[in-house]
């Protein structure tokens, strides 16, 4: 059991964190959840130590070791692969060395036989014969070769140091394991295989992550960070999300009798508990729902912003886009060719590939802001096309315009009034609308890049990574709003809720061609067929 005691943290007036005391218990994950700023990764690292509170204390037995998922990309840049993943079990290393040291001396003494043998013994115990291969097989898990495994850590590319030091973290079955955003730069097969084994991970977890599926898929519980207090929830993301909502829609219903609320949160609850049993938990897991108390709920006080796209500037007609033998090549390797297909009107189209240059490359086309291209395509008379890019940087970078300037510009209505209110719909309120562009973080320029689209009443949107630096309640609000388009969209996403939530019909881009289904991402991702044609146009082997 993993304990937090009167905990709380202050820098300066500002309080973060306030007489905190909660229990984590053994078999169970828990999504540490918050809004933006609120103290997530600050409260991951009091518990590893990294930082001291201000008063109260963190309990962990002595007999539990702890492994964290490192941020600093460098630290083992001079270690190779192998060694930088069993190093995440610092004891069994150290014996390891300790070991091997003694072997190596020239004048071996019986003294040193003798350490030698409690060393070996040790490292029996701890399993330390078969380190070598669990570590390769964790490598090979994630997606990094063998061919990787005995380089040295700073000879591999940022996505892949990602993994290895993932890998560490996983490695020799930790009691308590801290994850601070562990799907970032991971594709989507490589992320379900950690969702698979976090959900049969029998330890304590406490992992932090803007990826609703993910949560929902591997937490049995939600810690939730708001005003200074930090909540347990039983349930995973999605259930603690609607329940929370439900409550909040209930509050506003003054009128509605007691026994009619309680009797829509246990249908509610009845509901949830049946579909948790489908998803990948474990069966153990899905228990716990069993326990849950109505008066252990609340309403969230987080807000969300107001995303909605559906005041377009026309209606589109029946051609919105058709496209014949599109390619691009980067420095004579083909990122997509020979790509046709037409678009009906309404269509909500996840456009994937395995390599992001090769999705970002095809907006660009379709935006009119790349020429050097093969191939046509043709947007209809009636269509309005908006483009929202990877890669926001031209938009604010030298603009010295505080946020009420630069989002007029966008917008038919120049009154300040109209443009402050539009902002505080997107969670922009007074001093804030007087910040320069200059000093935004990435969550608020993408919050102004969404309400540039809005503003532009497109009736076609293509959106290239929209939940970036977003936070969670931004990504359900841009969901939500998505999902209520009436419109044609073209989206990719690293969000596997949003894709499976509002895609209807995939495109993928290989080297090789186009894969076109009509169909939703999850039935996309699990179809056989597409697997084996994938084979043939990436020409290697798909998972």
């Amino acid at each position: 059991m993993l304990s937090v005691n009167n905990l709380s943290l202050r820098y300066g007036k500002r309080i973060l964190f306030e007489d905190v005391n909660i229990r984590f218990t053994e078999g169970n994950c828990y999504g540490i959840i918050g809004a933006n700023g609120a103290g997530k990764s600050t409260f991951l690292k009091i518990i590893s130590g990294e930082i001291d509170p201000t008063t109260g204390r963190v309990e962990i037995p002595k007999d539990m070791r702890m492994s964290v998922l490192k941020q600093n990309h460098y630290e083992f840049d001079e270690i190779p692969v192998l060694e930088t993943v069993i190093r995440g079990n610092s004891r069994l290393f150290e014996v390891m060395k300790a070991k091997d040291d003694i072997y190596a001396k020239e004048d071996f003494t019986e003294e040193d036989g003798l350490k030698a043998g409690e060393l070996e013994a040790t490292f029996a115990e701890m399993d330390g014969w078969n380190a070598e291969s669990d570590a390769a097989t964790l490598l090979s898990n994630l997606g990094i070769k063998e061919d990787l495994h005995y380089k040295q850590l700073k000879e591999l590319d940022g996505n892949q140091k990602v993994r290895v030091l993932l890998a560490q973290a996983l490695f020799g079955h930790p009691d308590i394991l801290l994850l601070d955003e562990p799907t970032n730069d991971l594709d989507m097969q490589t992320i379900s295989w950690l969702e698979d084994f976090l959900a049969d991970y029998d330890k304590i977890v406490l992992v932090v992550s803007h990826d609703r599926h993910f949560l929902d898929a591997v937490c049995t519980h939600v810690a939730d960070i708001d005003f200074g207090k930090i909540t347990i929830f039983t349930g995973n993301y999605s259930f603690w999300y609607e329940s929370s909502q439900l409550l909040l829609k209930q509050r506003t219903e003054q009128n509605r009798k007691a026994e009619d609320k309680i009797a829509e949160l246990k249908e509610f609850i009845a509901r949830f508990s049946a579909n948790a049993s489908k998803s990948k938990q474990a069966t153990s897991r899905k228990k716990a729902l069993d326990k849950i108390k109505l008066d252990e709920m609340r309403p969230s006080n987080r807000k969300y912003p107001a995303i909605l796209f559906n005041n377009q500037v026309r209606e589109a007609g029946d051609q919105i886009l058709e496209v014949k033998d599109l390619g691009k090549s980067l420095h004579g390797v083909p990122l997509f060719k020979q790509i046709s297909f037409d678009i009906k009107r309404g269509q909500k189209i996840a456009v994937v590939s395995n390599n992001s240059l090769a999705t970002t490359a095809f907006y660009k086309i379709l935006a009119g802001e790349d020429q050097a291209y093969e191939g046509s395509f043709r947007w209809g008379v009636t269509i309005t096309p908006t483009y929202l890019p990877a890669d926001n940087t031209e938009y604010f970078d030298g603009k010295d315009e505080n946020l009420i300037d630069w989002l007029r510009q966008y917008s038919e209505e120049k009154d300040e009034t109209f443009i402050r209110g539009f902002l505080g719909r997107m969670l922009f309120s007074g001093e804030e609308t007087l910040k320069k562009c200059t000093v935004l973080s990435g969550g608020e320029k993408m919050r102004c890049m969404i309400s540039r689209m809005m503003m532009l009443k497109g009736n076609v949107l293509m959106l290239d990574e929209p939940t970036n630096h977003l936070d969670l309640e931004s990504i359900t609000a841009l969901n939500n709003g998505l999902k209520d388009f009436k419109g044609t969209m073209l989206f990719t996403t690293r969000d596997h809720e949003l894709a499976q939530t509002v895609a209807d019909r995939v495109l993928e881009l290989t080297p090789g061609g186009l894969i076109d289904r009509e169909m939703s991402f999850d039935d996309y991702l699990k179809d056989e067929r597409v697997k084996t044609v994938k084979n043939e146009l990436y020409g290697e082997v798909v998972a």
